[in-house]
C-alpha cells in the first residue's frame, strides 16, 4: 500500500500543485523528485497532445513507494489544470532558470514532508527534465542530490534532436523532398535569425517550428537548443544513472548515446544503461521499431500500457544503493 497527497505552494505569486507519494509505515524515507519532460506534460507525465491519462510520472511514483522510496511529482507553472489561469503572468519568462526555481521549490515543499528523510534526495528527470534535473545537481544547492537519474537525456543539442525527429516526420508524411527547406530554417534559427520556415512545409511542421521564437516561448526555447545533457553530465559529481530506450522515437540510443558515453567515460560516478524495450518515457515496447516509427505516440498514455520491467528494476536498484 502506498498513499498519495496532494501539496501546493506559492512561486512569484503563483500556486504550483504537486503529488506526495510515500511508502506504509513512518518514514523517514529516501525521496525522489520526479521532473516531467517538455511542454505541457503534467506532473503524471500525461500530455494534452497524447491520448490517454495513464501517465509514467505516476506509475514511476506508485512503483518507487512499493519499493521504500517517497517522492513528489509537480504540474510545471505552464502545464496540468491550472495552465490557462497562469499563462497570461508567464509570457517571456520560460527559462531554465524559471524551470529550476520550480525544481528548488518543488524540493523545498518536499523537504517539509515529515516522512521525507531530505538528506537522502534523488533527482530523476525525463528528456527535458533530465536538463533541468542536472542544473540542479550542479548548482550548490542548500538540499543537495544524493544521487541523479536521467531518463532519456538529450545527449546532442535540442536542435540536433529536434531536426532528427522532423526529419522522421517527413518521410512519414510522404514529403522528404522538403529536407532542404527544413534544414534552411533550422539553420537559421541556429545561427540567431529568424526561422522563417517555408510555407511549402507541412503546416503542422510550420507551426511547431514558428512556436521557437513566439515570444510566449523565449527565452527557454533558444536556451535549449543549443543545450544537450552531455556538457551537465560531464560535471555531474553525484552518482548517476543514464536510462537510454532503445524504442525511443525521440531521443536515439546510438545517435544521443554516444555523446553521453564519451562524456562519462572518465567518470566512474555515471552508469549508463540502454533498455531494449522502453520508449521515450520508460513504457514497455515491445513492437518491431519498424512499427513503433509508423505510429508516433502510440505506447505511451493509454490504459493498459505499463512499465518497462527493467527500466524499474534498474532504477530502484540503483537508489537503493545510492541512499542508503
Amino acid at each position: 500500500m502506498t498513499t498519495s497527497t496532494e501539496v501546493s505552494w506559492q512561486l512569484d505569486d503563483i500556486t504550483m500543485y504537486g503529488t506526495v507519494t510515500v511508502p506504509d509505515g513512518t518514514g523517514p524515507f529516501p525521496a525522489v523528485a520526479v521532473v516531467a519532460g517538455s511542454g505541457p506534460t503534467d506532473r503524471d507525465w500525461n500530455s494534452p497532445m497524447l491520448p490517454g491519462t495513464n501517465g509514467s510520472g505516476k506509475l514511476l511514483a506508485e512503483a518507487l513507494a512499493e519499493a521504500g522510496f517517497a517522492s513528489i511529482r509537480y504540474d510545471k507553472r505552464a502545464s496540468g489544470p491550472h495552465v490557462m489561469e497562469n499563462l497570461p503572468r508567464l509570457i517571456g519568462t520560460f527559462s531554465m532558470a524559471s524551470h529550476l526555481a520550480e525544481l528548488e521549490a518543488a524540493v523545498a515543499a518536499l523537504a517539509a514532508e515529515a516522512s521525507v528523510d531530505i538528506t537522502r534526495l534523488a533527482g530523476l528527470g525525463n528528456s527535458e527534465g533530465t536538463l533541468h534535473v542536472l542544473h540542479y545537481a550542479n548548482s550548490g544547492q542548500r538540499m543537495p542530490l544524493a544521487a541523479v537519474v536521467l531518463a532519456a537525456p538529450p545527449g546532442r543539442p535540442v536542435g540536433e534532436v529536434l531536426r532528427t525527429q522532423l526529419t522522421a516526420q517527413l518521410a512519414l508524411v510522404g514529403a522528404a523532398e522538403h529536407q532542404p527547406l527544413l534544414d534552411a530554417a533550422m539553420e537559421r534559427y541556429s545561427a540567431g535569425e529568424p526561422m522563417a520556415p517555408d510555407v511549402a512545409l507541412p503546416e503542422q511542421l510550420r507551426q511547431l517550428l514558428l512556436s521557437f521564437e513566439a515570444p510566449a516561448n523565449l527565452p527557454l526555447a533558444r536556451e535549449l537548443w543549443n543545450e544537450g545533457a552531455a556538457a551537465g553530465l560531464a560535471e555531474v559529481a553525484q552518482p548517476t544513472l543514464v536510462l537510454l530506450g532503445e524504442k525511443d522515437l525521440q531521443v536515439d540510443a546510438r545517435a544521443d548515446g554516444g555523446p553521453l558515453e564519451a562524456a562519462a567515460a572518465e567518470r566512474p560516478n555515471v552508469a549508463i544503461t540502454y533498455l531494449p524495450n522502453a520508449n521515450h518515457i520508460l513504457k514497455e515496447e515491445l513492437r518491431p521499431m519498424a512499427e513503433v516509427a509508423q505510429a508516433p505516440g502510440t505506447n505511451y498514455n493509454e490504459d493498459g500500457t505499463r512499465l518497462d520491467p527493467q527500466a524499474v528494476d534498474a532504477i530502484v536498484a540503483f537508489l537503493r544503493e545510492k541512499l542508503r
